[in-house]
């Protein structure tokens, strides 16, 4: 939840009198749009082609077999790209955070887990960053980027401090987003659901594996995946499914906004 980029702020409109003055209309080329910042990949993807079709064909002494690779190099990245492609909606990207707790998330696909993103609590403006769906349980994890300049630590098993800073405040959100979520989709299920809080933190080491602390589990970023397979099954196939579907019914994606 945190290291979310504040809005900008507004500037007052100008009820200037426009000027007739028009600049001279440039002929797009396929260099200058290969310049232009939201074509980054493509052209990447062409230097890639490019290198790889001089270096084989080079190897080769073969202008075919180079004009092959560079093929296969341009449609190996193409598919290395989408398959790296976030799932976390366009507005929310500016989360270092976040993707990559994303990308461990997406290991677990294949062990059965489900995993929706940035998803709203309805009639507030919390939302939990990753909510996991698995045979192990369900998950609320909130992604934390902190300066790794202030050490993480606790006091007394009660109290976690980032550097001078009580995160009390912090703990206490994850948690009520918890709680939040098991309400709503216990309702809908019919029977109770526990959503366990979590804090993965980035940055500043964390001198513990995982730790309770106010009933919200906290650990270092990069044990997020750890931290979910660890417990037992608890879920079947189908219970999984069903719950994955209340989820993303009663936890609305936080779409455009900004």
């Amino acid at each position: 939840m945190s290291d979310r980029p504040a809005d900008d702020e507004g500037t007052a409109a100008d009820h200037s009198t426009p000027t007739s003055t028009y600049a001279p209309v440039e002929r797009a080329s396929l260099l200058s749009l290969l310049q232009q910042p939201r074509f980054r990949h493509l052209r990447t993807r062409v230097l890639i082609a490019v290198a790889a079709g001089v270096v084989v064909g080079f190897l080769a002494a073969d202008v075919r077999v180079g004009i092959t690779a560079a093929v296969l190099a341009a449609i190996a990245d193409t598919v290395y790209r989408a398959r790296s492609h976030s799932t976390v909606p366009a507005w929310r990207r500016s989360s270092v955070a976040e993707r990559r707790t994303e990308a461990q998330l997406k290991r677990l696909e294949r062990s059965g887990y489900r995993t929706l993103h940035a998803r709203a609590i309805p009639g507030s403006e919390a939302q939990i960053d990753h909510l996991v769906i698995g045979p192990t349980g369900v998950y609320a994890v909130d992604s934390e980027k902190w300066d790794k300049r202030l050490p993480v630590r606790v006091q007394m098993g009660k109290k976690l401090f980032h550097g001078p800073f009580d995160m009390k405040p912090r703990l206490t959100e994850a948690k009520w987003e918890a709680t939040q979520a098991s309400e709503l989709i216990s309702k809908s299920y019919g029977r109770e659901v526990t959503v366990v809080a979590s804090l993965a933190i980035y940055g500043p080491p964390v001198p513990w594996k995982i730790m309770t602390i106010r009933d919200v589990d906290v650990y270092e970023g990069g044990r997020a995946r750890k931290w979910i397979t660890k417990r037992e099954r608890a879920l079947t196939d189908d219970e999984i499914e069903r719950l994955y579907q209340i989820a993303a019914q009663v936890l609305p994606p936080r779409y455009g906004e900004g």
